[in-house]
């Protein structure tokens, strides 16, 4: 009998709406800058801390894997 390891997603609706936004962000009219001041109420810099800090939760990586390891990889660059 095999075993499946299972990672119960546990991250708010804004940690979950920072990962779409990030997989999507291209599609908006407008700056990166813009579309995270409208949608987040954040400036850049504090978009990127959280962002960066998602990279590192493993309930993001099971959520949005290829997104989070592209991130990751782009990271380390």
């Amino acid at each position: 009998m095999e075993e499946e390891a299972r990672v119960v997603i546990n991250l708010s609706e804004v940690e979950l709406a920072i990962l779409d936004f990030e997989a999507h962000w291209w599609r908006n009219i407008g700056s990166k800058a813009d579309g995270v001041k409208a949608r987040f109420d954040l400036t850049l810099s504090e978009y990127y801390e959280r962002l960066n800090a998602l990279l590192d939760n493993e309930a993001a990586l099971a959520h949005a894997p290829l997104l989070v390891k592209r991130l990751r990889r782009m990271r380390r660059i």
